[in-house]
């Protein structure tokens, strides 16, 4: 029993042990007025049980949703940076390629991911002029060559 349904039942039987004549309008009203709280008050315990009972299946789905997205998306993995990258050994062929604007010429250019990760610079298939690749993260974690060479910027 809820705090507030035993008040409601307190005030009840006070009413009761001070013979309120129910015959009056004050009776009367008090009566309504007990009855009332005591509807609302029921109604809010309900509503308290099912909202635990809805909570702990949330907290089930949740659970299991976990579970599907590291199915789905495979391993987690973290580079430091507060930013999730999913890896999968089968991704899609979508995630595989990127494509942007050749920064010289304008020219739309695809690129395999792959070639982008072991790579700090690509040749622009139109122009022929090199593009340095900067991965726009904002995480600060260099996602190129692991060696941090820069000796090749003073090409330009």
């Amino acid at each position: 029993m809820s705090y507030i349904t035993e008040r409601v039942s307190y005030l009840k039987g006070l009413a009761e042990g001070l013979k309120i004549d129910e015959q009056t309008n004050e009776g009367k009203i008090l009566k309504n007025i007990l009855d009332v709280l005591e509807d609302m008050a029921l109604e809010i315990e309900d509503i308290s049980e099912i909202q635990d009972e809805i909570s702990e299946q949330v907290d089930a789905v949740d659970e299991d949703l976990s579970l599907v997205e590291t199915e789905v998306f495979g391993e987690e993995e973290s580079c430091g940076c507060g930013h999730h990258h999913h890896h999968d050994e089968e991704e899609d062929d979508d995630n595989s390629v990127i494509s942007f604007n050749c920064p010289h010429c304008g020219e739309e250019i695809e690129v395999d991911v792959e070639e982008l990760e072991d790579a700090d610079v690509i040749e622009c298939p139109s122009c022929e002029k090199e593009i340095e690749i900067e991965w726009d993260c904002d995480c600060g974690h260099h996602h190129g060559d692991e060696d941090d060479d820069n000796d090749d910027e003073d090409d330009e």
